[in-house]
């Protein structure tokens, strides 16, 4: 079994995971850190205090304050109107592969994603539940939107 932390996975154990099926656990240092920025984001929201992404809307509607209300629809409507890939998708392999590294990036704990996000991606990946990744399309400057948002959905 190999643990995962955040900072010190190696090609090697990405391999290992993504090709011979090894099955991961999370550290529990890592989980702390996950738990902990989770904690800032709460409360932020309990404090009424503005932050992009979290109580606003998105690039160029950064200015636009969403009601409280509505700030779950918000994350809901961002990864579907994101998951507009198309296309063969990944192989299973591929697809793996790019939920190790999301999982292993979520535990450095500077999301603040909920924990429960980041113990379902690692039943999802030691039980070899894999989303439909589309190769192709993309979104944003970076490219990897419209993958991750399809990652997400699962």
């Amino acid at each position: 079994m190999i643990e995962l932390t955040g900072h010190s996975l190696t090609i090697d154990e990405l391999r290992r995971i993504c090709i011979d099926n090894e099955t991961i656990s999370i550290a529990k240092e890592s989980m702390q850190n996950v738990a902990e920025s989770r904690r800032a984001v709460d409360q932020i929201v309990a404090d009424k205090h503005i932050a992009y992404g979290i109580n606003t809307g998105f690039g160029k509607f950064s200015d636009v304050i969403i009601n409280p209300e509505d700030v779950e629809n918000l994350q809901l409507h961002l990864i579907r109107s994101h998951a507009c890939g198309v296309g063969k998708p990944f192989p299973e392999t591929v697809s793996r592969m790019m939920m190790v590294l999301r999982l292993n990036a979520l535990l450095k704990g500077h999301s603040g994603v909920r924990p429960v996000v980041v113990e379902r991606l690692l039943t999802l990946i030691n039980e070899r539940i894999h989303p439909v990744i589309p190769q192709q399309g993309s979104l944003g400057a970076s490219g990897d939107l419209a993958p991750l948002a399809h990652l997400a959905l699962c």
